[in-house]
């Protein structure tokens, strides 16, 4: 059965105070807490097993790798990639975007296309404009609407015999708009393009089944999901990922170096030159465990319990507004009370023990869209409670009032 309380308990840091108040931490959606399940397989690793892998004979090399190469699995399993080599590990989405962007300068030509979403992280716009500059394709962007949706309609229009990537975020981290992915990767396939979803936002609420997606590559970090921080992985399809030219160069992902010619290894160390974080890779298995022991289903009832609660009890504030009001989100609201600078609120908040993001959220597009500097944005995870929410409402309250 499924208890915050209990589930509370696994997490050392929401036993804190912030200047001297107990900690109310809705920063979820930058970055999730880290349980003491996953914190133990860290111990464990430095204390126990601590070497580098795929290289030595000796036992605690091998045992490094063992525990490495299942994490591998853990991951390929709970994603349901077909191979274990289509998963790549890299240090977060940042990575594995940068590395596909690196990969397609070698196929795209001048006034090929390439279309992004007005929803994107900057992690998912800055690689593609940098790919168009270097190969001369153009890129081109699916507006949004006012309740932060995209307009598929504009989207079909887009699509052409030169497109040749699709770029979308499953979940938007600035408004936890869902986003139809399975309809914009279908229609994608029918002119030939790739497609590439960021999946940083939503693998913290969802699990992803990359086969039935049909996705081509698919992105995130571990630390959106109780795991630690400078891992991700990239999934991709074993022949896309058989086409892209290695990211890196270094040791670990070659087969054979002379000073004439190197030949590269096969998948997945082509793409993971040099020492990887192998702590962290195998605390990202250890994080899906913890998640999947949670339990999604678990997980998404409650959150959206949580969001349905704050909606109201935010929306009972005059002059706040909420950005993001598509019917199919996640556990995040941003939103304005009018007049007053978001810097100002999440200020009087953090002073309060509340812990909220603003500004732009590295979406500056979104913000630009609706001609507002910033948002204040409240994210919630499986271990907050209705009663954090409650503080969060009168912190905004008195911050009103304070600054009014």
């Amino acid at each position: 059965m499924f208890n915050v309380e209990t589930i509370r308990q696994d997490f050392p840091i929401l036993s804190r105070k912030v200047n001297g108040k107990p900690l109310v931490y809705f920063d979820n959606a930058a970055t999730s807490q880290t349980p003491q399940q996953v914190i133990d397989v860290i111990v464990d690793y430095y204390s126990n097993y601590n070497a580098n892998i795929h290289r030595g004979v000796h036992t605690l090399s091998q045992e490094a790798t063992d525990l490495y190469e299942a994490a591998r699995h853990k991951i390929q399993a709970h994603f349901n990639a077909k191979h274990a080599h289509e998963i790549i590990f890299t240090s977060g989405t940042t990575h594995g975007i940068n590395l596909v962007a690196n990969g397609f300068s070698s196929f795209l030509k001048k006034d090929d296309e390439v279309i992004v979403s007005a929803l994107e992280h900057h992690s998912n716009i800055v690689p593609w404009q940098m790919l168009c500059e270097r190969t001369g394709a153009i890129l081109k962007v699916i507006p949004m609407n006012e309740d932060g949706e995209l307009i598929l309609s504009e989207f079909d229009a887009l699509l052409s015999k030169n497109t040749k990537l699709v770029f979308v975020n499953h979940v938007s981290n600035a408004l936890g708009t869902i986003n139809p992915i399975e309809y914009i990767i279908k229609k994608s396939h029918e002119v030939g393009a790739a497609v590439l979803i960021d999946g940083a936002q939503s693998t913290p609420h969802i699990v992803p089944d990359v086969q039935a997606l049909d996705a081509d590559f698919y992105v995130t970090s571990a630390h959106k999901i109780c795991g630690p921080t400078g891992v991700g992985m990239l999934y991709g399809k074993e022949a896309w990922l058989k086409k892209l030219p290695p990211y890196q160069g270094g040791g670990e992902m070659i087969d054979e170096v002379t000073f004439e010619k190197t030949t590269y290894a096969d998948l997945p160390h082509k793409f993971e030159a040099g020492t990887p974080n192998i702590c962290g890779g195998i605390a990202f298995g250890a994080a899906i465990d913890y998640m999947n022991n949670v339990g999604f289903e678990n997980i998404s009832v409650y959150e959206t319990e949580l969001l349905t609660y704050a909606t109201e009890k935010l929306l009972e504030i005059e002059g706040l507004k909420i950005y993001g009001t598509s019917d199919k989100k996640t556990s995040v609201i941003s939103f304005n009370i009018e007049d007053i600078h978001p810097y100002d609120v999440g200020t009087i908040l953090d002073k309060l023990g509340i812990a909220v993001r603003t500004g732009h959220h590295c979406a500056q597009p979104i913000m630009d869209f609706y001609k507002i500097p910033g948002t204040i944005r409240a994210s919630f995870s499986f271990y907050n409670t209705k009663a954090e929410i409650d503080a969060l409402v009168e912190g905004v309250k008195k911050a009103k009032m304070m600054l009014s």
